[in-house]
């Protein structure tokens, strides 16, 4: 079984009162509970694809988490991702490390990356169904103002109309997803989880155009 999450930021105390506002009384708290979450999910011979900023933790401390963590662990390096730069960070918990690639998951295209990537490689093909061959997985805006303009231009992606050589209307596809682990309760998900989260998520979130 392959996952993904995005943003963990173990240690990150300030996460709790600012930006996130994760509420946890400290990081300590925090970090037990992102813990014990990912490791009711994820079994030992799973692969996780972390999709940036894991640790905000020093050396030592970020080593001792990373045992602790079930799978077979991947990483999309993020901005505060020190592993592999800084002298200390071990990398040899790590199946990989990448700052980006293109996967195959269950028989889809899946683009990786920490930040958004608004024209992704794939983005138009489709099923003959309609339904998509490719999804843009990223992180780094967690759930912040910077994600809601992600979703304003998947909206108006999605509502852009263009026409097939035959003349024939189909409608622009755009399937971005933000795995940020606030949306699945600090738990890493599956592709099909994922796709399910954020349809539900999108559609109990009222849209504004003005920001």
């Amino acid at each position: 079984m392959r996952y993904y999450i995005a943003d963990c930021h173990f240690f990150h105390d300030s996460l709790n009162r600012q930006m996130d506002c994760r509420g946890f009384a400290s990081a300590e708290e925090m970090n037990a509970y992102m813990l014990r979450k990912w490791n009711e999910k994820v079994r030992w011979n799973d692969d996780v694809v972390i999709l940036g900023d894991l640790s905000w933790g020093g050396p030592e401390e970020t080593t001792a988490l990373l045992e602790q963590l079930n799978g077979h662990l991947c990483l999309i390096r993020g901005n505060h991702d020190p592993f592999g730069e800084k002298k200390g960070y071990p990398v040899t918990r790590f199946k990989w490390i990448r700052d980006y690639t293109e996967m195959r998951d269950d028989g889809r295209k899946v683009v990786l990356c920490h930040y958004p990537v608004f024209c992704y490689n794939g983005q138009y093909r489709t099923e003959e169904d309609g339904s998509p061959k490719t999804y843009m997985l990223y992180g780094h805006v967690h759930d912040t103002q910077d994600q809601r303009l992600v979703e304003q231009f998947i909206r108006i992606s999605e509502e852009t109309v263009r026409y097939k050589k035959d003349g024939s209307p189909y409608r622009l596809p755009c399937r971005m997803i933000n795995c940020f682990c606030g949306y699945s309760d600090y738990t890493p998900l599956t592709l099909d989880e994922w796709i399910e989260n954020d349809a539900r998520r999108r559609a109990a979130q009222p849209f504004s155009p003005r920001l």
